[in-house]
């Protein structure tokens, strides 16, 4: 067995750091694969420039290419790549925000977005909290075992870990949702920090499939950004009925 050694984060941050880089990367922060040319448009280089670009973010793994015919495709390498991408919107300054097409598109990813193959933004911590108070998902505390201390306490930090109660599990079958049938390679529940709110909205393999059961409802809708979601007027009525989500406060 090789001898653990330190991970090298100075490659993968120079990856992200240029940003055009950063624009391929947010642009693929919705799921699905792109080519390119579409990533070139994304991050407002030229084709003969996009294709160095891609090569240094495939070198970092974080992102891989998929062949179709004679196309390339490409898409955040995993998951976690997303996440990452989330929690350095957590500490990154906002942009400036120079015309009135960029104000719109900032204000409807903080009202709405996909992080990855989830529902994040104000709408998914929303879903979030409904979610916990219509007893769906349980909010258990648990004492980190690495050792971390909260400097304050003076104790170890504690986690926050989602299960799915047993009504829970009724709830999300009954609505559509199948909770038996969620991939293994993924932990059930996690949770994001949402950039935008400082709150959790739900991820892991049950907010991908109900993200996905909200789509083919046909209660979200893509928007006219790359990730922006709206939610439709069937949506509004639906999740105020069968989760008590406030949408008239997150629409």
């Amino acid at each position: 067995m090789d001898a653990p050694t330190e991970t090298d984060v100075a490659h993968v941050a120079a990856a992200i750091g240029d940003p055009s880089r950063a624009k391929v990367l947010l642009a693929l922060a919705g799921g699905g694969a792109l080519p390119a040319g579409a990533l070139a448009a994304e991050a407002g280089v030229s084709n003969s420039t996009i294709s160095g670009h891609l090569a240094k973010l495939l070198d970092a793994r974080l992102l891989t290419v998929e062949l179709d015919g004679r196309h390339r495709y490409y898409r955040l390498a995993t998951t976690d790549v997303a996440r990452a991408l989330e929690q350095l919107a957590l500490i990154a300054r906002p942009l400036p925000v120079r015309s009135l097409n960029a104000d719109t598109r900032a204000k409807a990813l903080w009202r709405a977005r996909l992080c990855y193959d989830h529902l994040a933004g104000r709408l998914g911590v929303a879903v979030m909290s409904a979610l916990q108070e219509r007893d769906i998902l349980a909010a258990e505390r648990t004492v980190r075992s690495e050792g971390a201390t909260n400097p304050e306490a003076g104790a170890a930090a504690p986690d926050i870990v989602y299960v799915l109660t047993p009504h829970g599990r009724q709830e999300l079958t009954a609505f559509g949702v199948e909770t038996d049938r969620l991939p293994r390679r993924r932990a059930s529940v996690r949770y994001c920090v949402d950039w935008a709110e400082q709150r959790h909205h739900l991820a892991g393999a049950l907010g991908t499939a109900l993200t996905a059961r909200l789509f083919a409802l046909e209660w979200l809708r893509h928007g006219k950004y790359r990730r922006v979601v709206h939610l439709t007027d069937a949506g509004r009525d639906g999740l105020a009925t069968t989760f008590g989500v406030p949408v008239d406060r997150v629409g």
